[in-house]
């Protein structure tokens, strides 16, 4: 919220992720008491965890999900293809490249494998989890653990 209501929405390389209407619903948001603030890690549901990962937008968190078989990370826009953590290709609308580099490792870290990470905007997570069936084509409503690690 600081991020997106403060000074940085002054560039308009940095505020074009972003909406005014959006961030006026977001904070309306908190206002009506929707909104729970976390600085940094914090466990949010048994089982789940937020992490702060810097450098595309200040605040950005991914959610670690604890499985039967090991963890799951959605990197959300931590990480927004695939090939930015796997090969440190470096989102073009980033506050710090430095945080966003370690933050790269970091997800790793947190999802014990590369292959547990799933980032926030890549298409290819549809090719690595295909729908179960033709009346899903195009969604991914469940990842298959198992898959995760074959």
């Amino acid at each position: 919220m600081t991020y997106a209501t403060g000074p940085c929405m002054c560039h308009a390389h940095l505020r074009h992720p972003f909406t005014a209407e959006h961030v006026c619903e977001m904070v309306k948001n908190v206002y009506s008491g929707r909104v729970i603030f976390h600085d940094g890690d914090a466990g949010i549901a048994p089982g789940v965890t937020v992490h702060k990962i810097g450098g595309h937008s200040r605040g950005l968190q991914c959610v670690r999900v604890a499985t039967a078989t090991g963890p799951v990370v959605l990197a959300s826009d931590t990480s927004h293809f695939y090939e930015n953590f796997e090969k440190a290709k470096v989102f073009p609308i980033t506050i710090d490249i430095a945080d966003v580099l370690k933050g790269y490792g970091r997800l790793v870290e947190l999802a014990g494998t590369p292959r547990r990470v799933v980032p926030g905007h890549d298409p290819l997570v549809l090719q690595r989890y295909p729908a179960l069936n033709s009346a899903t084509e195009g969604v991914v409503h469940r990842l298959d653990v198992a898959r995760l690690d074959g």
